[in-house]
């Protein structure tokens, strides 16, 4: 049955090679902007019936896609490009195809199962930034049934903590720059186990990564799973309380972001794709492995200590990259420069996903470069719901149509579909059949679960307008999370940390506008009266490293502002809603 699965995903797969797909797949017209037709499908309308995916009862995304992809590699059916292709501001390079990454994840899988003991369902955290490990652990996990915890690398000590005593983690990978702070924690850890760094030296109570993986065996027969078994679980940013565990089963993403690498990012195992999201992410599952692998593709990753656009630029200018994806930040930054010296040869098609993209950076990226952005929407809890495809009218500022994975609709608060130009929640049906990718669950948590679904839809907590053609806009976030530069950042974890300071009596933390975040952290703060005489921007930095210490240094408030109370209800409840009115009234 899983053979099934790799003929649909491989069934318009062309065996074209690279070089003869730039010069075939676009023509330039009198403004010289890049007219580029779809690889895999002919029209939006013809992906709905296209798709059409089987789930068998046992899959995995390593035996059945992965390994698939390595018997046409020897058997000459896909292009001689790397399945990964790593490089970083030294100048160092790996290139793995899929045969190799084959190898050594095999290896890695019995470093975990052999030398660790574990078993399938135990659950793995890995807490790495953009390095060729990252992406053989992946894989091994999913060769051995273990349940991978992804983490930024970002996170801080208390972070950690909560998320491995939450998760009941049996093992950690991590890094010599986060080991530390893992030593200080351990003790208050019951259920880890093993505690694996990645690094060139050793270190007491760790076992080395890099000499397990050195003298591990490369004989490893993959775990039998079936479409339901959990594979992933991502620790995503609520309102009300603590980050929850998102689960995601070995089909709902393994077979799911079909629609993303497929239609959205219409790769082709011909394909370069990049993909700047970090690594503790579900932007880094879709984009970074399971979309271009489906499909054959490159993975090319270019592992920045941070986002810098000259170095962006260079990379997109000097590698035969075919596909870009990053965030509307991102886009917002490179079009600061002038793009006109740039010389994108191989770049066919750019994507942009995290948060809405403003229409006007569109149209500079458009005008630079030749190249429509197209947006793509989804969730942690989803692949793609909604997205713009190729050969489809771009509506600046529209997230596009529903993508075929999803029956999308607006819905009133009883669960009624509403009608073109009315505003209300974005849904999907979710009955009378459950889509396969949809998440399982949140873990431990069975009625934040069910209060997702609201009659027969998942409700996304987003707000949003369709309009006569049946796209979709964004209109904002139904909760408070704060969505800056593509990080999902919760109010409540600001507003503890803020309120472990003395100076903090209480606070209230939302959204406020910003010209190329789109949005950051403000802080709205009530001081105890010995603070109140201080001189409020000392204070305010004070309050800023405050926060950088206690959680992520991406979450601290960019904006402080001091007030004498704060708005709530008759209940007592802060009234963030109408502080964020406020904020982007101003706008």
């Amino acid at each position: 049955m899983a053979c099934a699965v790799l003929q649909f995903l491989l069934k318009t797969q062309s065996s074209r090679l690279l070089w003869t797909s730039l010069t075939a797949s676009f023509q330039f017209s009198k403004k010289g902007y890049r007219i580029l037709s779809p690889q895999n499908f002919s029209d939006y309308e013809s992906i709905k019936q296209q798709y059409k995916p089987e789930v068998p009862e046992y899959f995995n995304f390593a035996s059945d896609v992965l390994d698939k992809w390595t018997e046409m590699e020897k058997e000459g059916k896909r292009p001689p490009w790397p399945a990964l292709w790593w490089v970083n501001d030294k100048g160092d390079e790996v290139r793995w195809n899929f045969e190799e990454l084959g190898f050594y994840s095999r290896k890695v899988a019995n470093v975990l199962s052999e030398l660790c003991g574990l078993q399938k369902g135990d659950r793995v955290m890995l807490i790495l930034p953009r390095i060729p490990e990252w992406w053989l652990i992946n894989v091994a996990c999913m060769r051995t049934g273990t349940v991978l915890i992804p983490g930024t690398a970002q996170l801080t000590a208390k972070d950690i903590l909560h998320r491995l005593q939450t998760s009941e983690a049996k093992c950690l990978i991590t890094d010599d720059v986060l080991a530390p702070a893992v030593d200080s924690l351990v003790s208050e850890c019951q259920s880890l186990t093993f505690k694996l760094i990645v690094s060139e030296d050793q270190r007491e109570g760790w076992l080395n990564f890099k000499d397990l993986l050195r003298n591990a065996n490369a004989d490893h027969s993959c775990e039998t799973t079936r479409n339901q078994d959990p594979m992933t679980i991502f620790f995503t940013s609520g309102t009300t309380g603590s980050p929850k565990m998102t689960e995601h089963s070995h089909s709902s993403y393994g077979i799911g972001l079909t629609v993303n690498g497929r239609y959205w990012l219409d790769l082709t195992s011909s394909d370069i794709l990049w993909n700047t999201s970090d690594t503790g992410w579900a932007k880094s599952a879709w984009s970074s492995i399971f979309a271009p692998w489906i499909q054959g593709a490159c993975v090319f990753i270019h592992n920045m200590p941070r986002f810098d656009r000259t170095t962006v630029l260079k990379t997109l200018s000097r590698y035969p990259i075919t596909t870009f994806c990053s965030a509307p930040t991102a886009y917002r930054m490179l079009v600061q420069d002038n793009l006109s010296s740039c010389k994108f040869k191989s770049l066919q098609h750019c994507v942009s996903a995290g948060e809405p993209i403003n229409p006007e950076v569109m149209d500079q990226w458009k005008k630079q470069t030749g190249l429509d952005i197209y947006e793509g929407y989804g969730q942690t809890e989803t692949v793609l719901v909604c997205g713009t495809f190729k050969g489809m009218k771009i509506k600046p500022g529209s997230m596009g149509k529903p993508s075929p994975a999803y029956d999308v609709k607006i819905v009133d608060e009883h669960g009624n579909i509403l009608p073109p130009g009315e505003e209300g929640d974005i849904a999907i049906k979710a009955k009378p059949m459950r889509p396969f990718c949809l998440f399982t669950r949140y873990i431990d948590d069975p009625e934040r679960t069910e209060s997702t679904f609201r009659g027969n839809f998942y409700i996304t907590g987003d707000r949003g307008i369709v309009d006569e053609d049946g796209y979709f806009w964004f209109v904002g976030r139904a909760d408070d999370v704060i969505n800056s530069a593509g990080y999902r950042i919760g109010p409540f974890e600001v507003e503890s940390a803020l309120i472990e300071h003395p100076a903090v009596v209480e606070s209230a933390v939302v959204s406020s506008p910003d010209p190329n975040r789109g949005e950051v952290v403000k802080a709205f703060v009530v001081l105890a009266s010995d603070y109140v005489s201080h001189d409020p921007e000392t204070l305010i930095h004070e309050l800023q490293n405050h926060v950088k210490k206690v959680t992520a240094p991406y979450k601290y408030p960019r904006k402080v502002e001091f007030v004498q109370q704060l708005p709530k209800t008759v209940s007592g409840k802060i009234r963030r809603n109408e502080l964020r009115k406020e904020e982007w009234g101003k706008a």
